[in-house]
């Protein structure tokens, strides 16, 4: 069995193993579910926040299956889309009281 050249070195037990096409087109589905919840968000839509905060977490669990092919990338990107999920459950904007 021939394997990509990018995933040769990766042990054959690991269960986010791919190769990097479908990488790519995983990140590209997840990055148009998080442009959409953007919107929903920026617009101030009722699914927008819940949207948000669903595609934050994952775009966070895709991006941890990512980190042995780029973690250069990866590890910002889930500290980001923690900080996301967080705002997005956290602050609610024209509420009283703080919390």
């Amino acid at each position: 069995m021939r394997h990509h050249p990018a995933t040769r070195d990766l042990p054959a037990d690991r269960l986010f193993r791919r190769p990097l096409t479908a990488w790519g087109w995983i990140h590209i589905v997840v990055g148009l579910a998080l442009v959409i919840a953007g919107m929903g968000v920026v617009t101030n839509k009722s699914w927008g926040r819940g949207a948000g905060a669903v595609a934050a977490g994952i775009s966070l669990i895709t991006q941890f299956m990512f980190v042995p092919y780029y973690p250069l990338w990866a590890i910002p990107m889930m500290a980001l889309d923690l900080l996301i999920i967080f705002a997005l459950t956290r602050f609610h904007v024209g509420t009283n009281g703080g919390w």
